[in-house]
């Protein structure tokens, strides 16, 4: 796991390219903090850096930038290619292999291109990747992401300078880096919990979708269009057109797929662990690790004294059931206090998954120990997992029930003025309780009625319904929910397909890759190995979702490994009491956050359906944090920006923490 950076100019490279690309690399120092390398064509205008945590090859044989056996390639590289040692013996067998110098995958890489080329390597690799390639033959730069959008990668072109890098704060420290906040970002954020791609908060500035690769000419210094070299729409089609009917074979193809994935992800040069919650996906992960290993699997869990919240008791029954080496911490208000400072800067565009927290806490924790770390990531939206599955599916099934005619003269009825206005009335003489409010629920269906299955499940999982009457000057934009085809699956089908293409990479891969790279540990997500994707998808919903439980394929693996005792419960999630410390500990920090004063001075919402919200929370109403915490984690992270200019001020850079555990 690395971080990398660059910028392209059609208009020269400056005399203080590298004193300016050094300053770039550094500020991303945590994604790699063992080694750095830059390496710039002032006659191309191309200037590329890279910050190494070694994992693979611990020798100056993987250092980076690297130039291919012919000198053509120049690479920049962070990610694992997990198939590496495969594609060297296929390199090998075909007579494209070079003189190796070293056994690092990035080596493996450039000789995939010579060999291959760049659309045809990228189908081949296995793993998490974001890189750039500069192709000194045909003076072009490529910019890649892994399929399932893993490890992040921003660009954008400001003035004559095409920059990018694998975090924002990076770009900042870019003279020609133009901060200007993206209303319509903001407006997605306050909805989701966080920014979709290819938006960013910047605008100007977007993230490469995963699966994709872009084509960027520094003769003219513009960036094509990003072209898929793997299509998810055709891997749910194919899978479903193709199911696999035979249980016993699903189980024990299954079965072997992660035994594979999980032992690809096993190799690294450096001491290796795992996160357990203790919940189906950490716990089958481990089972799979500790059925492959000769020694005694770390693991590592977090805890919570509230206990509606804790679930370390159940990871350390499979763990002491597995025999792996286990290691725990308990999270209190005062950690949460202590971490809360440092958001703003992990996360460097706005972020609100509460269980950010705890999982920047047990990144802390892990990388005590070990340098890699193994989750269960993806269990969820590969098997069915989530409780919403369930709940929207009943919903649509209710909804089903009404006359399509119905339905749409029935929804633009009740998202009328008329009705908002009586439902106000109504409202006007209720004494508090969230259930009741009319004026926030026949908006909401009247939404449902008149759309689609992606319309149903963004209004189920959307946090403020109604963002852009929230942020000031806000619009809403076309997302993973406003996908055509999706009216053709059914509503379960969809759910998965959008959480794979949006909540998968933007919140729960972004979440793990800044936690984890902020304490400078890597952590691999087997169940994102692409194969293991595509065999999910040939599973028919009956062998995912049976009654009131998700994920029974993937329970029968595990039950190979752990007694379901031990893992057979209602699913808790990682949540953490954030309702609670809103109304203790951390009262004082989002009273400031959330005064009229502040929300009217900073601009960006209209204050009194949040000091409104605020209030009620105060009160004792359930379920309003959600709302207030996307705000919170806005307003804290727009405290700490400096827009001045493009570099952080020197007070900034005095307050800003150290990423290191």
């Amino acid at each position: 796991m690395c971080g990398i950076v660059g910028f392209v100019s059609s208009n020269g490279l400056p005399e203080n390219t590298l004193s300016t690309l050094r300053q770039m690399a550094d500020r991303i120092r945590h994604r790699g903090p063992d080694d750095a390398g830059y390496w710039i064509d002032r006659e191309a205008g191309v200037a590329l850096a890279h910050r190494r945590l070694s994992i693979l090859d611990l020798s100056p044989a993987g250092h980076q930038p690297m130039a291919s056996a012919s000198g053509r390639y120049q690479v920049i590289f962070n990610g694992e290619i997990y198939n590496h040692v495969a594609l060297r013996r296929d390199l090998e067998t075909i007579g494209g292999a070079p003189a190796w110098r070293g056994h690092s995958d990035t080596e493996v890489m450039l000789a995939a291109f010579e060999r291959w080329g760049l659309e045809e390597s990228l189908r081949r690799f296995e793993g998490m990747f974001a890189f750039a390639l500069w192709d000194r033959a045909d003076r072009v730069l490529y910019l890649a992401r892994d399929r399932l959008g893993e490890k992040p990668l921003f660009y954008g072109q400001f003035g004559d300078t095409f920059l990018f890098s694998s975090e924002i704060k990076a770009l900042r420290l870019h003279p020609d880096f133009s901060p200007k906040i993206d209303r319509s970002a903001l407006t997605l954020f306050i909805r989701h919990n966080y920014i979709p791609a290819p938006k960013s908060i910047w605008a100007g500035l977007s993230k490469l979708a995963p699966a994709h690769y872009l084509r960027i000419d520094p003769r003219s210094g513009k960036a094509g269009t990003p072209r898929s070299y793997w299509d998810f729409s055709e891997i749910v089609e194919r899978g479903i057109a193709d199911p696999i009917k035979d249980e016993h074979e699903a189980v024990e193809a299954l079965d072997k797929l992660l035994r594979n994935a999980v032992s690809s992800c096993m190799e690294a040069d450096v001491p290796l662990g795992a996160f357990l919650s203790g919940g189906i996906d950490s716990s089958t992960i481990v089972a799979l690790m500790q059925a492959q290993s000769s020694r005694a699997v770390k693991t590592f869990s977090i805890g919570f004294h509230e206990k509606e919240y804790d679930e370390s008791a159940h990871a350390k029954a499979v763990a002491n059931h597995l025999g792996t080496e286990h290691t725990e911490l308990f999270v209190t208000p005062h950690d949460a206090l202590a971490v809360i400072p440092k958001l703003p800067h992990i996360w460097d565009e706005p972020f609100s998954d509460a269980s950010q927290i705890p999982t920047y806490l047990l990144s802390s924790l892990t990388r005590q120990h070990v340098t890699v770390s193994l989750s269960g990531d993806a269990g969820d939206e590969l098997f069915g997992g989530y409780e919403r599955y369930f709940a929207v599916g009943a919903r649509e099934r209710r909804l089903a029930q009404i006359p399509a005619s119905m339905k749409s003269v029935l929804g633009r009825a009740l998202q009328t003025s008329a009705v908002g206005a009586m439902a106000r009335l109504a409202d006007s003489g209720l004494t508090g309780r969230r259930a009741l409010r009319l004026s926030d629920r026949l908006p909401a269906v009247g939404r449902i009625l008149s759309g689609g299955n992606g319309d149903l499940y963004r209004e189920f999982v959307s946090h403020w319904k109604d963002p852009a009457a929230i942020v000031l000057q806000g619009e809403d934009s076309a997302t993973a929910f406003d996908q055509p085809h999706l009216a053709s699956r059914t509503i379960r089908e969809a759910m998965m397909i959008i959480d794979t293409l949006s909540y998968l990479p933007d919140d729960i891969m972004v979440k793990v890759d800044r936690a984890s790279m902020a304490a400078s540990l890597e952590s691999r997500a087997p169940f994102l190995n692409h194969r293991v994707v595509e065999f999910a998808w040939h599973l028919p919903m009956s062998q995912k979702m049976r009654g009131n439980t998700g994920k029974w394929a993937l329970r029968q693996v595990l039950y190979r490994y752990v007694p379901s005792a031990l893992v057979d419960r209602p699913k808790m999630g990682f949540g953490v009491p954030i309702d609670n410390w809103l109304r203790g500990p951390l009262r004082e920090w989002a009273e400031d956050l959330l005064s009229v004063e502040k929300l009217r001075n900073d601009g960006f919402f209209d204050y009194r359906p949040i000091r409104k919200k605020w209030e009620e929370h105060m009160k004792g109403d359930q379920g309003w944090h959600y709302y207030l915490w996307d705000i919170l984690m806005f307003q804290a992270w727009w405290d700490v920006q400096d827009l001045s200019h493009a570099a952080p001020s020197a007070s900034m850079k005095a307050s800003e923490p150290e990423f290191q555990a």
